[in-house]
């Protein structure tokens, strides 16, 4: 993003290092994220992502280094003291109270006047599409609803930065989209800063900024979602962003997205020939996979080609756009 070194830095991690008894955890994290700036953390289960978001919220201590919001270290502060708010994957609702009152609780705390603490929750309602359920129950509501009022009462506390750790995954598909439209709406209409974390590249593609591929305890690349998903700088980021397809070639692993091969009917019309495999139609295009002797390659055509097309056919394959890495 060319315009973030204009733009104030919220959050610094500055070689931050959090180690477990047992060896694991993150170390020399480096990151900095900018004022009304969606970065996510992504990577497969045991990377260190919510390591990192926990440790900037104060529920770890760090072993190394420092974490500073606004120029100013946090890294002594207990949880309660630092400009964070915190949304987890259990929506951590109290059951007993309203939803007001689960929204008030921590108003209360800053001793809010009762008048202006009315206006705020009635109109954070409204802003997470939830306006009029000030007298329910978080039992009388759905999980995409509750986590929705577990949004809004995280934003009520004003916070320099929101953290959000898996918070869509435990709802199905298309409630996860939604809500991932909703956040991304209630974040450019408040221009808050949010780190954010998940290991389903399609969330982190939809809602970031940037993102930061985390691979073992280590950040392996840092980019806005087109240059992850353009240009990989790693095997590990190749493979895990998007469908990709590895060749091996000439001692390098050779990395081609399915869009960017071009089939050909017919032997010697690209760079090199296959087999048609299967056939699947996806509905406005069609996923067909071949082999090439050892390596089997997706590749998306049209359906107009497809029907040309049958299983054990030669077809050729014209590469275009495409990454080179040291085989692995």
């Amino acid at each position: 993003m060319s315009e973030t070194n204009e733009k104030k830095v919220i959050l610094d991690l500055a070689d931050l290092t959090k180690k477990y008894d047992n060896g694991d955890g993150v170390e020399h994290i480096n990151l900095k994220v900018y004022e009304g700036e969606i970065v996510t953390l992504l990577g497969p289960s045991g990377c260190g992502k919510s390591t990192i978001l926990r440790t900037i919220g104060g529920f770890l201590d760090i072993t190394d280094g420092d974490i500073l919001i606004a120029g100013e270290s946090i890294a002594a502060l207990p949880p309660e003291k630092r400009p964070t708010a915190m949304v987890f994957q259990s929506y951590n609702l109290w059951p007993h109270m309203t939803i007001y009152e689960n929204l008030a609780f921590g108003l209360k705390l800053r001793k809010t006047p009762a008048d202006q603490m009315k206006n705020m929750i009635t109109n954070m309602l409204e802003l997470v599409s939830m306006g009029g359920s000030e007298k329910k129950y978080p039992g009388q509501l759905s999980g995409g609803q509750q986590q929705r009022i577990a949004i809004a009462r995280s934003l009520l506390l004003r916070p320099k930065l929101l953290l959000l750790d898996e918070p869509f995954s435990a709802l199905d598909a298309k409630i996860r989209q939604q809500m991932r439209e909703e956040l991304k709406k209630i974040q450019q209409d408040l221009g808050i800063t949010v780190v954010f974390v998940t290991h389903d590249q399609e969330e982190a593609m939809a809602l970031s900024h940037r993102i930061v591929v985390m691979n073992k305890g280590k950040i392996d690349q840092i980019g806005t979602p087109a240059e992850i998903y353009d240009d990989p700088k790693t095997l590990h980021v190749a493979s895990f962003i998007g469908e990709m397809n590895f060749l091996k070639k000439e001692g390098k692993t050779l990395a081609v997205r399915p869009e960017d091969i071009t089939v050909c009917e017919g032997a010697g019309q690209g760079d090199i020939d296959a087999t048609v495999r299967t056939i699947m139609l996806l509905g406005h295009y069609v996923v067909l996979t071949v082999q090439h002797n050892e390596d089997v390659i997706k590749c998306n055509v049209t359906r107009d080609l497809s029907e040309r097309l049958a299983i054990g056919d030669t077809v050729s394959l014209k590469l275009g756009k495409h990454s080179l890495f040291d085989a692995a």
